[in-house]
């Protein structure tokens, strides 16, 4: 639907309105006083009870690209949608504790098999420490036979 057929479609209730209402207001005239007096204590009465129409101000106004938002200043949130608005808050502190605690775990397993490799290796773990051993390694990197 588009709206310009929403739009005739109003037109056309509020035609079929009025004359409905101008046919009444024509045979009020006819009616006994009694009943005159009833309609229109029923018509004070419906005319109380009606819901009135809220009328709210944008306090802001947010665009980004090619999309606005408009911010009302009355917005009260239920219990509900402040639960729904922390989920995602939740699942973004979970998933930087698991992603923690996997670096540990992986950083821990690197360590360990470093550890592994020198304790198992043919030198002596002091022997990665001594300088002189560092200058030998680095002297002899430039010469291979």
């Amino acid at each position: 639907m588009s709206n310009s057929y929403l739009y005739q479609n109003q037109l056309a209730q509020d035609r079929f309105g009025l004359r409905v209402a101008a046919r009444l207001s024509d045979a009020a005239d006819d009616l006994p006083h009694d009943v005159s007096e009833r309609l229109r204590a029923s018509r004070a009465r419906a005319l109380g009870k009606r819901k009135m129409a809220v009328t709210l101000t944008a306090t802001r106004v947010a665009l980004s690209g090619g999309a606005g938002t408009l911010t009302f200043g009355n917005e009260h949130l239920g219990w509900w949608d402040r639960v729904a608005a922390a989920i995602p808050l939740l699942a973004l502190v979970l998933g930087l504790i698991s992603i923690n605690v996997i670096q540990n775990d992986r950083r821990a397993n690197e360590l360990a098999e470093i550890d592994a490799a020198l304790l198992t290796d043919d030198l002596p773990p002091a022997a990665y420490t001594d300088p002189g051993f560092t200058q030998f390694l680095n002297s002899s990197s430039g010469q291979n036979p």
